[in-house]
């Protein structure tokens, strides 16, 4: 890589959870909202974020809440079980366009998160799908614990990615 060259990010849309079988198939717990990125012929990354190296899918099919996943190198399950705890990634660039007042989650964590009024709340740390919305897990600052706040528009009022900042309007009661 070139000097100043920045290295190419890479997102996680599925997590290799365990071993199936005899023939090198993998059970994958779906990171994506577009699940058709798994198809025959698709090439990915298997790893982490600075340890990934090209793979191509074999073969894919519905497993419960899950896919089993054969990629075109794995052949046993001695092999399949090497990949358990490691990403299925694709390039940050192929991420499918999003929508008004949309953003991807891994492009919120980090946020500064203030209120409407500008009260500092906490950075965003993680974010948790519930069966209804979206969870933010805000950390508050020294020691103050956590905040969750509904990812919901009314709550959501605005998110500057460039400035680093979400600003949220809190339901009553909700730091009490």
């Amino acid at each position: 890589m070139a000097e100043g060259e920045e290295r190419p990010h890479f997102v996680a849309v599925g997590s290799i959870t365990g071993a199936h079988g005899i023939r090198g198939e993998v059970k994958v717990q779906l990171l994506t909202d577009y699940p058709e990125r798994f198809r025959p012929g698709a090439k990915m990354l298997v790893g982490t974020e600075g340890t990934a190296r090209p793979i191509e899918i074999a073969t894919v099919r519905q497993h419960h809440q899950s896919l089993l996943v054969r990629l075109v190198t794995v052949d046993s399950r001695d092999a399949a079980e090497t990949l358990v705890g490691l990403f299925l990634m694709i390039p940050e660039d192929q991420l499918m366009p999003l929508g008004e007042h949309e953003n991807y989650a891994h492009d919120l964590l980090g946020l500064r998160v203030e209120t409407s009024d500008g009260r500092y709340l906490g950075q965003l740390t993680d974010l948790l799908a519930t069966g209804a919305n979206d969870v933010y897990v805000v950390s508050r600052p020294e020691g103050q614990g956590e905040v969750l706040i509904p990812a919901l528009r009314d709550v959501v009022q605005a998110v500057d990615l460039s400035a680093g900042l979400m600003v949220v309007s809190l339901p009553d009661g909700l730091l009490e």
